[in-house]
């Protein structure tokens, strides 16, 4: 497994991107920022919102985040005040924060479908907002990562929503364990066997439909780094999926963390963002170096 280090792709990037130093924000900083963010509809229904931070430059690349919570809960506001925020603020990106409808009012294919539109939404009105529409990235966490991750490989999403799928610079998924979802549903019976046959049902034609790692045969988004801490299903779906990207052909790179269980599941959600934290800086590297181009 490569390692790209912060330095690396510092030194590769910075000739041509427009913000190379991260600085630290400060609090008057972070304060600041929160007074420039604005909410926007991207669909009639009242989760179908999305905030929105401008960069600093008109120009600016745009990252997109997709909250977790099991597929039936969470919330955009997750992003407010969070490390990762401030980060990439302070790295000069514009960012955005989705809602998208829940489980069970909603299906995880309305919720793809609904990442694939605020995708679209943000495109589309671009020049007025001041970001670079050919400049995005899709981070998600959780049932987030698997979202991202989902209509990164399955073209349908954002086919229907008039997207390509290199209208992406690439995708961030945090700590997903549902790209394969058959198989996590068997592995995980006894502790996510609720959550998991709320989502994707008990039929086996659906959860494969629904499994990111089923659809990574070409075309896929344009890049994949894949992040996880150590729980071993999310290792070794993680592992999987990149597999499946390498053999059509996407590249996918994996990298592990410390961190177990449901603990470590929220510190790099939590934590990503802060400059000690060791995904930061590898988080970072794949922008910049996705950014340049």
């Amino acid at each position: 497994m490569r390692r790209i280090t912060f330095a690396i792709a510092l030194a590769t990037a910075s000739a041509t991107l427009a913000v190379t130093a991260i600085p630290i924000a400060s609090a008057a900083q972070s304060r600041r920022a929160e007074a420039g963010m604005q909410t926007l509809a991207y669909g009639s229904d009242r989760l179908q919102q999305l905030d929105y931070w401008p960069g600093a430059r008109r120009d600016a690349p745009l990252v997109v985040f997709v909250h977790g919570g099991g597929w039936k809960r969470g919330d955009k506001r997750m992003m407010h005040g969070s490390a990762k925020l401030r980060h990439w603020q302070a790295a000069g990106y514009a960012v955005a924060s989705l809602n998208y409808r829940l489980v069970p009012d909603a299906t995880v294919e309305q919720q793809a479908a609904d990442v694939a539109s605020a995708i679209a939404y943000l495109k589309t009105h671009g020049g007025g907002l001041g970001f670079d529409t050919r400049r995005i990235a899709l981070v998600g966490h959780s049932a987030g990562a698997h979202l991202v991750a989902l209509v990164g490989t399955d073209p349908q999403y954002f086919r229907t929503a008039g997207l390509a799928m290199h209208d992406v610079a690439g995708i961030v998924p945090l700590d997903g364990a549902g790209y394969n979802v058959p198989d996590q549903m068997g592995e995980n019976e006894r502790l996510m066997g609720d959550t998991y046959r709320q989502a994707f049902g008990t039929d086996p034609a659906r959860q494969r439909a629904l499994s990111p790692t089923l659809h990574a045969a070409a075309p896929n988004a344009p890049e994949f780094l894949i992040l996880h801490v150590q729980r071993d299903d999310a290792r070794r779906q993680s592992e999987e999926l990149a597999a499946a990207l390498r053999r059509a052909g996407t590249p996918a790179s994996v990298q592990g963390f410390a961190g177990r269980g449901l603990r470590g599941h929220r510190q790099i959600n939590q934590q990503l963002g802060e400059p000690d934290y060791p995904a930061t800086p590898v988080v970072d590297a794949f922008l910049m170096r996705i950014f340049a181009r």
